[in-house]
């Protein structure tokens, strides 16, 4: 992810920047999901944006708001090694097993193995939830053995 932090595109908020997500957010939040936005610019264009930009624009919001930097990453871009890897939290080396085991689909570019964004998004996603269940089950097996949790 590190590289990602690097991307151009990144934005990183400033305390002025987390304010006005902070008030914007909560404006855009008051907002029918249906209804379309409309932005005003400063030269007196208007535009007028796509419904479905309301959602994004909403999180990108609250991410800002929270001090967080935020990236925009297509669904079809595909990742190198270390940036999978950081985005896994796992690290390089065990990752590229988990490749060569064939856990995770990846292509080569020459010698350089990608693997897409979204097929990484998609395994982090179930990782997650059986680290959940795990989490839960354990959590079961201290109630019933009396661990005071």
């Amino acid at each position: 992810m590190n590289a990602l932090l690097e991307n151009p595109d990144t934005v990183v908020p400033t305390e002025e920047d987390t304010a006005l997500a902070t008030n914007s957010s909560r404006i855009l939040a008051k907002a029918k999901p249906e209804s379309e936005l409309t932005v005003h610019l400063d030269d007196g264009q208007t535009l007028v944006l796509p419904k479905a930009v309301t959602r994004l624009l909403s999180h990108i919001l609250t991410e800002m708001a929270q001090g967080n930097a935020v990236t925009l990453i297509p669904v079809h871009a595909e990742l190198t090694t270390q940036e999978a890897a950081d985005y896994l939290g796992v690290s390089r080396p065990y990752l590229i097993s988990m490749l060569e085991a064939g856990t995770l689909p990846f292509g080569k570019v020459g010698t350089h193995r990608r693997i897409r964004f979204n097929d990484v998004k998609a395994f982090k996603k179930i990782k997650d939830k059986d680290r959940e269940a795990a989490m839960h089950e354990l959590a079961n097996q201290a109630q019933e053995l009396g661990m005071g949790y």
